[in-house]
């Protein structure tokens, strides 16, 4: 570990809620498929509620590991004074909507500020509010895109910190020394807050985006990378360390610019997501450009790939899961055997992997029951979402393509309707989730054969479940 990396004495971490703890206390299994196995010093180090606290060398390196593979979260206790927000400057991407900006102005009194107008029609009225509230104004006479403004905006930042913020989200000073307190760990680039809808106006369209926005990624923190539980983060609101951001947004891209720059910081510094900051967004409610803005996002995953190859990869797998939606895809009488064939390979496998656990027979049933329904979520994802024009192609023709679909929509429906307790009744949960998924998945396709690649449509394949051990000292080796 670098000592720029070095975390402060007194820091926390704990264990994050999707870290599962095998019941040999020594291995961990993490969201994004990795194990990592401790020595009996490591353990000791890690109280029983999962809460480790930095206070000699071995601590210090074990909590980067355990933050760097993702598998434990920062933690502050509620005795904590705030921290400061006189390092950060907020710059503002606007066009028109000078309201708007009234209101985010007025929620981050005392806060600097950058406003770039994109082009707007009636830069006089966005240029008042900016006078009112002290904030910097700066204006493109014609409209160059969101990126483009931001990157103008951040030209005129000399703060450490940088907070992009959109025009439609209202955010208080309260989110931000939430997300600033991130910055204590200095190998942390970017933290982004949770994003809720701003109004609730009864609709069943805006009661679905409050609980299923494209915003809006959930109500656990996460270390955020490719393939993870959180991959990306928007840019409506984030929160960065300028020094970080090299040359800033990609102005070619009109679309995924966010998840672009996330993906490159992911590769050099620590990208989080901090749902106890929250703040609030103007959702989208007709229809109309709900769908489209839908659509829109699915076209952005050509130009990703393009840029970050199998980082956009639609589906990751494994000889066990492609095995297991081979055979529920095929609807055959041999299908069962295959899962449980498949599924029976695979426990073998990890209890093997487990040979020197206190449990290998426990620690392989925990963790083929995990890997047992993240297959059965991509599965229907699958069929719903990232190849559903190959799906409803097969419909007409196909009593298993049209099995396929109603079960998966149905089914991965009420997951998530279970998951996410929307104030919406399952019937008209499920069928908004199916459209959410086709203008995703007519996105994807279009984008694809827009720029004539099909590299955003070619599942990732690996082998297996990735496995890494530390020490006491934390040192990781790979298995042979």
């Amino acid at each position: 570990m670098s000592e720029s990396d070095r975390l402060p004495d007194g820091f926390e971490v704990k264990l994050g809620a999707w870290t599962h703890r095998c019941t040999d206390g020594r291995t961990l299994y993490g969201d994004a498929g990795s194990l990592l196995r401790l020595r009996p010093a490591a353990v000791e180090r890690i109280d029983a509620n999962g809460v480790l606290r930095v206070e000699d060398p071995t601590s210090r390196t074990l909590a980067r590991l355990l933050l760097d593979r993702g598998m434990a979260e920062p933690r502050w206790p509620d005795s904590v004074p705030p921290f400061r927000t006189d390092d950060i400057t907020l710059v503002i991407p606007v066009r028109d909507r000078a309201a708007a900006v009234d209101r985010l102005l007025a929620n981050c009194v005392g806060v600097r500020a950058v406003v770039v107008d994109d082009g707007s029609l009636d830069p006089d009225e966005l240029s008042a509010v900016c006078e009112r509230h002290g904030a910097r104004y700066v204006r493109h006479t014609q409209s160059r895109g969101p990126a483009a403004a931001r990157n103008t905006g951040l030209g005129q930042v000399h703060t450490e910190l940088v907070a992009f913020v959109d025009s439609d989200v209202v955010l208080d000073v309260e989110a931000l020394t939430v997300l600033r307190r991130h910055f204590t760990d200095p190998k942390v680039g970017l933290v982004a807050p949770r994003i809720l809808g701003l109004v609730e106006d009864g609709s069943a369209l805006h009661r679905y985006e409050a609980a299923c926005s494209s915003l809006d990624l959930g109500d656990q923190p996460a270390l955020v990378r490719p393939h993870a539980r959180v991959s990306y983060l928007p840019s409506a609101a984030m929160l960065a360390r300028k020094s970080a951001l090299g040359n800033g947004f990609d102005e070619s891209m009109q679309v995924a610019e966010d998840v672009d720059l996330v993906w490159r910081m992911a590769s050099r510094w620590s990208v989080r997501y901090e749902p106890n900051a929250q703040v609030q967004h103007e959702h989208r409610a007709r229809f109309r450009e709900w769908f489209g803005r839908k659509l829109l996002y699915g076209t952005g995953a050509a130009p990703l790939a393009i840029r970050h190859g199998s980082a956009v990869a639609p589906a990751v797998l494994t000889p066990w899961t492609a095995a297991v939606t081979v055979a529920l895809l095929a609807q055959q009488r041999w299908s069962p055997l295959l899962v449980a064939g498949a599924t029976a390979a695979l426990w073998r496998g990890l209890r093997q992997r487990f040979a020197t656990a206190d449990d290998p027979a426990g620690s392989a049933t925990a963790l083929t029951k995990v890997a047992m329904r993240s297959s059965l979520e991509q599965t229907a994802t699958i069929v719903t979402r990232h190849y559903v024009p190959l799906t409803l192609g097969l419909v007409p023709f196909s009593k298993r393509a049209r099995r396929a679909y109603v079960a998966s929509a149905v089914l991965a429906g009420l997951v998530a309707h279970r998951r996410k307790r929307p104030a919406l009744d399952p019937v008209r949960f499920i069928a908004l989730r199916t459209l959410d998924d086709l203008a995703y998945g007519l996105g994807l396709w279009w984008g694809a054969l827009a720029a004539r690649s099909p590299e955003a449509l070619i599942p990732l394949v690996r082998r297996g479940i990735r496995s890494r051990r530390g020490d006491a000292e934390a040192r990781p080796e790979r298995p042979g």
